[in-house]
This record gives C-alpha cells, structure tokens and sequence, in this order.
C-alpha cells in the first residue's frame, strides 16, 4: 500500500461502508464459534493495518489479550494512535511470536500482499504455528483473480483467489475447515462493471480506499445495510453464499496432529 492508503484507511475504517459492513460478516462467522463467557482468550491479528480490527476483536479477549502485527512502521503508529499498544513490527511470514501462543488468528485482506511465488502459504504455516492446539484461524482475501485491477495494483496487492484456491491453500497447511463462504456478494455485478467494462475507457484508475465524495457521501449508510444483509444471512448455521467479491475461510488447528 502507498502511504496515503494508510492515511485513508485510518479515516475510514471505523464508519466507511465496506469496513464496517465486512466487520458485521465476520461477527456473523466468528460469534457462535468463538463467544464464551471468559472472554479470555489471546488473539492476534496477522498484518493489523492501522488498528480498527484489534478495537472489534475485543469481544472476544475482554479479559484476555489482543495483539497486532504489521510489517509497516507508519500502521503500528495509527494503531498507537488509537491506543492499542500489544504491537510488534514483523512480517505474516515469519511471525516473531511463540509457538502455541494464541486462541484466534485473524487475517483480514493479508494474504494478497506477500511478495514471493509462496509468500502466503509461508503466512498460512506462521498462523498454524503461534496458533495453540483447537485455536481458530480466520481468513478473508480478495475473491476471483479475474477481478484483479488497478485498485490492485495501486495498493500493490499480488494475488486474488478462489473459495476453493484458499481452502486448498489452508488445508495443506494443516489446518481442519470448519466454515467457508464468499462475501460482498449483493454488489459484485458493479464490481464486474466497474472492472471489466469501465476499465477499457479509463474509469477504473487507482485505489479504491479514499473517501466518497461530498456529492455520493449519501451512499454509505445503503451500502453498508447491503452487507448488514449478507451477515444476517450468514448468522444462520452452514449458510453460505456462493459467489462474491471476498472469500472467507474459518478454520481450527488440530488438537492432535
């Protein structure tokens, strides 16, 4: 990412549409999986950004622990800025963690940014690996590489996948799938027009991460009830949505290997 995303992102990730709509969907996904009355758990989330995510993951550590790592010194300083401070500068692909340290393993749209022809299969093995026995690992990446634009290249994302793609991907790094979906699903039509069709006559150009503006600032509540929809749909046990602009997979680290 180019240093003004992370400005951006900082500014929008509490109330912008799609962050907070795709925070609603995780919490469809992780909430009857991950809910105790503890709350005591160790959660860590693999490349942090500049720190919205660790603010919503403490619904499931209010007694426990949350810890962010980025490998970009200017997102640990926004995460600062929001008062998290269990941060570590490092790479998802060599953790600088404990083996067997954590009960939840989050990666939010990580995987597609590791340079190297297995960058994110070395991630996938790192999460494995500081997770403990029976912890769980969620992960959501940018769906279908077909898809892949200037938005992608502008925040020098590398890589987008299947359902199937991912799933095979986090299996073979040892982990059991309990839950898979596609997400952002309602919208993808605009998604293919806005990439396929506008592209060619130079509509589609740079990152997608800026704020609206003040002419479509209206647009935000209605998108964001768009997605409020697909996570009360995925609140029901084993539904699931078939196409969409994300891919999400949840899955547990064996308790006996």
């Amino acid at each position: 990412m180019q240093p003004q995303d992370y400005v951006y992102l900082h500014q929008l990730e509490d109330n912008f549409w799609w962050f907070a709509g795709m925070r609603e969907i995780a919490a469809a996904l992780l909430d009857p999986i991950c809910s105790s009355d503890k709350k005591d758990w160790r959660v860590l989330d693999a490349g942090c950004g500049t720190g919205a995510n660790l603010d919503w993951l403490r619904r499931y550590a209010q007694n426990g622990a949350v810890v962010g790592v980025d490998v970009t010194v200017a997102a640990l300083n926004f995460c600062r800025s929001r008062g998290n401070l269990n941060l570590v500068q490092g790479s998802v692909t060599s953790l600088p963690l404990a083996d067997n340290s954590f009960d939840l393993v989050t990666s939010f749209d990580v995987l597609i940014y590791p340079p190297g022809a297995n960058a994110d299969d070395s991630a996938l093995r790192e999460m494995h690996r500081v997770l403990r026995p029976g912890g769980i690992c969620f992960t959501r990446v940018a769906a279908h590489q077909w898809l892949y634009g200037e938005h992608d290249k502008a925040t020098n994302a590398l890589r987008r996948y299947s359902l199937d793609t991912l799933v095979k991907k986090i299996e073979q790094a040892k982990f059991e799938v309990m839950r898979v979906t596609y997400a952002n699903s309602w919208l993808l039509p605009l998604a293919i027009a806005r990439r396929l069709i506008l592209k060619p006559i130079g509509f589609d150009r740079g990152s997608e991460v800026k704020p609206f503006s003040s002419g479509l600032k209206w647009m935000n509540d209605p998108l964001r009830k768009i997605l409020a929809s697909e996570a009360r749909l995925l609140s029901r046990p084993n539904s699931k949505l078939r196409l969409g602009l994300s891919a999400i997979c949840i899955a547990q680290k064996r308790i006996h290997s």
